[in-house]
């Protein structure tokens, strides 16, 4: 029985969005840390990041790096956890990766902790963290498929852009500042010229495939053969591996909107079994990492700007939809760097003290 109560922590890819964001929930939630080690590429080396009250020196990842270590966090995108991941594990360490690079791999559990824990009992020291939007979406859906099974999910994503790094954070302000200065009043009304265009005079980092501010942008991720995007079918796929329901009928439309922090979902189910709006209400209001906010005579529903710096999955305008048999719509928000990532991360490591499996 493994009886140590503090443990040396790993966070890879601690300068990015995640990482940083990891390193606050581990302090929050007093995860009981002995020794941190950050890590992150060799442009990094040398800067020093807050933790428990103090600064600590990020190193560069390298295959030695994970000597002595507990509990690795990796969020350092897909290539660099294929090449380090391994080696960890190989140290000792028991890693929970942030990237797509071993989610569909058959030996890797794939773990929403409010979904699926008993996954955990699979691991061979390497667990996934499933996609952000998957998260969210299952963590509001999980309720409603134990009392009533799904049979088919339809969800359109309102992505914000810190989903797609720092870069994407600062293009969307960017183009939104030169978006203002274009607007010009004309009488009542305004005019847009050369709405948000970018100029030789402002340069603009491109992080995603169009223009953000003040617009939708239907693409999130690469195009594959089928003519989804990679986001779309992550959804699919991760969906019917973390419910073990190999057959369920899922469809996904991913949109990135010009929010800063937190996806929010329209999502479309049709049930096996009927379930009526007041008994899914009832459900959610006491599902783990669900908070109901759905009032809407009163103006009560989910908003990123609300669901952002919170932990729970926000969930509202709950609705019989008539159009299938035994169907239900409901929207949802969460914050797509702490649920969608960094805390779905660190309560998987929770789980695992909690298992004595480290």
């Amino acid at each position: 029985m493994n009886m140590k109560k503090r443990y040396n922590v790993a966070v890879v890819g601690a300068t990015g969005a995640v990482g940083t964001e990891m390193l606050r929930v581990l302090a929050e939630r007093r995860f009981p840390v002995r020794r941190v080690r950050l890590l992150a590429s060799s442009r990094s080396e040398g800067r020093r990041l807050p933790f428990n009250g103090s600064a600590y020196r990020v190193e560069t990842l390298r295959p030695n790096a994970f000597e002595g270590i507990d509990v690795a966090l990796f969020s350092a995108g897909a290539s660099r956890s294929l090449e380090f991941a391994p080696e960890a594990v190989c140290s000792g360490a028991v890693v929970v990766d942030n990237s797509s690079a071993f989610r569909m791999h058959a030996g890797v559990p794939l773990v929403v902790p409010e979904v699926n824990p008993q996954a955990l009992q699979r691991h061979e020291g390497l667990i996934a963290n499933p996609n952000c939007s998957t998260i969210v979406m299952l963590v509001a859906l999980a309720p409603l498929h134990a009392a009533a099974r799904l049979k088919r999910i339809v969800v359109s994503t309102y992505q914000s852009v810190s989903g797609a790094g720092a870069r994407a954070i600062w293009q969307l302000l960017i183009e939104s500042r030169h978006a203002v200065r274009g607007l010009r009043a004309q009488g009542s009304g305004l005019r847009v010229e050369a709405f948000a265009r970018p100029t030789a005079q402002s340069p603009q980092p491109r992080a995603l495939p169009k223009q953000i501010a003040f617009n939708v942008i239907p693409q999130v991720d690469v195009f594959l053969e089928n003519r989804s995007t990679k986001e779309e079918m992550k959804m699919v796929n991760e969906t019917r591996k973390i419910l073990e329901a190999p057959r369920l009928a899922v469809s996904a439309t991913c949109v990135r909107v010009p929010v800063f922090v937190a996806h929010s979902e329209a999502i479309w189910i049709e049930t096996q079994r009927p379930l009526s709006v007041a008994r899914a209400q009832a459900l959610l209001r006491r599902a783990p990492g669900v908070r109901l906010v759905d009032d809407p005579s009163a103006g009560a529903y989910p908003m990123p700007i609300d669901a952002a710096g919170q932990d729970e999955v926000l969930v509202g305008r709950l609705r019989k939809d008539e159009s299938v048999k035994h169907g239900l719509a409901l929207w949802v928000s969460g914050d797509n760097l702490r649920k969608g990532a960094a805390t779905n991360a660190v309560q998987i490591a929770e789980l695992l003290i909690q298992r004595r499996t480290i």
